[in-house]
C-alpha cells in the first residue's frame, strides 16, 4: 500500500511543491528585494579555491558560476564587470620540474595576481591565468585563454588571447541621431 501511495501521491506533491516554490521565487524577484538585499552583486554558485580573503569583488559585478583559484595571488574584480558561465581565474601554478606529491605541493604563495578593471565583459568558458591586468571596458571572447595584460578598450580572442579590435572609448551622437524617428 505504501508503494502505491508513494507512486501516486509523491509525483503530484513534488510537482505542486516545485510550482509553488517557482511562483513564490518569481514574485519575490519582481518585488525588487534582491537589489536591496544583495547590493546588486549576483553570485550564483561560484567556487573559491584558496583563501577567500584574497578575493575582492565589486558590489556591482556579476560572476555567475566562476572558479577563483587564489592559491598564488589575489584576484580583484572591478565595477560593472560581468562574466559568462564557466569562467576560471587561476593564480596557482606548479613546478613542472618536480614529480608526484612534491609537484602537487610546490606552488608559490604570491606573485600571480589578477586584476580586472571596470566594465569588462568576460564571456563564457574563458580562462584567465595570472599574473595579469585587464584594463577598462575590455571584451574577452568566449573560450579564450588570457595569459598576460590587456590594455583598456580592447577585444581579445583565442588561445592565447590576442587583440582583434580596439574599442572606441567615447561615442559622440549628433542631435540628428538623437532625434531620429521623431517627426
Amino acid at each position: 500500500m505504501y508503494r502505491l501511495i508513494e507512486k501516486l501521491i509523491k509525483p503530484q506533491l513534488e510537482k505542486w511543491l516545485k510550482s509553488y516554490i517557482d511562483t513564490y521565487f518569481t514574485e519575490y524577484m519582481f518585488q525588487g528585494f534582491f537589489d536591496e538585499r544583495i547590493k546588486k552583486v549576483i553570485l550564483t554558485q561560484y567556487l573559491i579555491f584558496g583563501d577567500s580573503q584574497r578575493l575582492t569583488l565589486s558590489s556591482t559585478c556579476v560572476v555567475n558560476n566562476a572558479l577563483f583559484n587564489l592559491s598564488s595571488g589575489n584576484i580583484s574584480v572591478g565595477d560593472y564587470v560581468f562574466f559568462g558561465h564557466n569562467v576560471s581565474l587561476i593564480t596557482g601554478t606548479h613546478n613542472y620540474t618536480k614529480f608526484g606529491l612534491e609537484r602537487m605541493q610546490d606552488f608559490p604563495d604570491e606573485g600571480n595576481d589578477i586584476f580586472i578593471d571596470e566594465g569588462t565583459w568576460v564571456a563564457s568558458n574563458v580562462t584567465i591565468i595570472g599574473p595579469c591586468k585587464i584594463g577598462k571596458h575590455c571584451v574577452i571572447a568566449a573560450g579564450s585563454v588570457v595569459k598576460g595584460d590587456i590594455p583598456s578598450y580592447h577585444i581579445v580572442a583565442g588561445i592565447p588571447a590576442k587583440t582583434i579590435k580596439e574599442i572606441e572609448s567615447q561615442f559622440q551622437y549628433s542631435d540628428s541621431h538623437l532625434n531620429e524617428g521623431q517627426q
